[in-house]
């Protein structure tokens, strides 16, 4: 341990052992992940790891809080019921993609290493079940479109964030880029919002 970090604040150095955490579950996924090597990532001892977080299972368990809240974060930030529809879904559509290029290893931790892991499924399917909440009340805030019931908000929303999961797993790899993905799920969206109700002009 280096002297630069002894006196580090605790709610500090917990930021530092997630950081670190999230970069090997990552890369390793949750079985292949070691404590050891979280520790060393962290630059700390294996002991103090412990101290912080008693298993493996309560690390990986603190990382899935962190990194999903500040993905309803993001996803909260510069929505505005004001825009017309298509500004609308492209703000919720764009919030969703610039925090999976922003923050890759947060969503390889969240939809590929948590929801592979059985006992850890369930906080992702929380996880998800919010953001498609979120999205359903946006969509019908900005809508323009006259007939269309809550139902056709919802299964637009599950829609559009089960097609941005996809597409996000491709971002991560790095084959296309935000804006592309982005104006590709707006095209989606939007012709499938202007196909329900009885508004074919909206």
């Amino acid at each position: 341990m280096s002297g630069g970090t002894k006196r580090l604040p605790r709610a500090v150095r917990e930021q530092q052992m997630l950081d670190a955490a999230v970069k090997v579950f990552s890369q390793n996924g949750f079985r292949d992940a070691s404590m050891d090597a979280i520790a060393a990532e962290a630059k700390i001892s294996k002991p103090m790891l412990y101290l912080y977080y008693g298993s493996k299972e309560e690390l990986f368990s603190a990382c899935i809080a962190r990194e999903s809240g500040l993905f309803i974060e993001a996803m909260s930030v510069g929505f505005d019921p004001g825009l017309s529809q298509r500004e609308q879904a492209r703000t919720t559509i764009r919030e969703f993609l610039r925090f999976v290029h922003e923050n890759r290893q947060s969503w390889r931790v969240l939809y590929r290493v948590a929801i592979g892991t059985a006992s850890f499924a369930n906080v992702v399917s929380e996880s998800r079940r919010r953001v498609t909440e979120m999205v359903t009340d946006l969509i019908k805030a900005g809508t323009t479109v006259e007939g269309a019931g809550d139902i056709d908000f919802e299964l637009t929303a599950v829609a559009l964030v089960g097609a941005s999961e996809a597409v996000a797993d491709r971002i991560t790899e790095g084959d296309v880029d935000l804006d592309t993905a982005t104006d590709l799920l707006v095209g989606i969206v939007w012709r499938g919002l202007k196909g329900v109700g009885t508004d074919r002009t909206a």
